[in-house]
């Protein structure tokens, strides 16, 4: 439910690298969500092999936003309320994105019932126990249903979490599925090791003039 991709200026994955590591993680599908772009929409949706949720990961005055089911940019910077407006407006889904972790977090009483889900496992989230037990402390106070991503910006750190969601395999069908509640996430932290491996992968990128 939270994947970055090369189209991300802090992230590498290829639509290869993306299946394979889905396959390998055993994901039906991957919901992409890079920072303040739809650039990599087209490339990705010609994935045949995977259920390509096309979204998008939205900076704004409060924090970041994840939005599903939507093709078409939405301007950065803005309030929550009016990204949500924005986002529900073309028929997508809005979902707090990583609201406890450190460096990334967001205020509580910036939070309200007019977002569709909340992440409340995100795989990038440090520290990660804490910020999971806050995470639903707030949803199940908002009464959100709640979601998992690994938020994965290097490719092995695919599927580190994921979200069940009971429903047939069409993107119109999930996100009625996740309005709906009937969603579980499951997931774990994504090791320090894979954290220190996506630096170096950063730093040859960085020196080998790729951006």
């Amino acid at each position: 439910m939270h994947v970055h991709t090369k189209y991300s200026c802090d992230a590498f994955i290829t639509p290869e690298e993306l299946v394979i590591y889905s396959k390998r993680r055993r994901l039906d599908g991957v919901a992409i969500a890079d920072h303040d772009t739809v650039g990599g929409l087209r490339e990705f949706s010609k994935i045949r092999s995977l259920l390509i949720i096309p979204g998008i990961e939205i900076t704004t005055k409060q924090g970041h936003v994840l939005a599903l089911n939507i093709n078409t940019a939405v301007k950065a910077g803005l309030s929550f309320a009016e990204t949500i407006d924005e986002i529900h407006d073309a028929d997508g889904l809005a979902i707090v994105a990583h609201p406890t972790a450190f460096f990334k977090g967001i205020e509580e009483e910036q939070l309200n019932r007019n977002f569709d889900a909340m992440e409340v496992i995100n795989s990038s989230a440090v520290p990660f126990s804490f910020s999971v037990r806050k995470n639903r402390e707030m949803a199940n106070k908002l009464n959100l249903p709640q979601t998992g991503g690994s938020d994965a910006h290097y490719a092995p750190e695919v599927g580190m979490a994921y979200t069940l969601v009971d429903a047939e395999a069409g993107i119109n069908e999930i996100v009625k599925a996740i309005k709906n509640g009937a969603v579980k996430p499951f997931g774990r932290s994504i090791p320090w090791s894979m954290r220190l491996k996506r630096e170096f992968a950063s730093i040859r990128r960085i020196l080998s003039g790729r951006f």
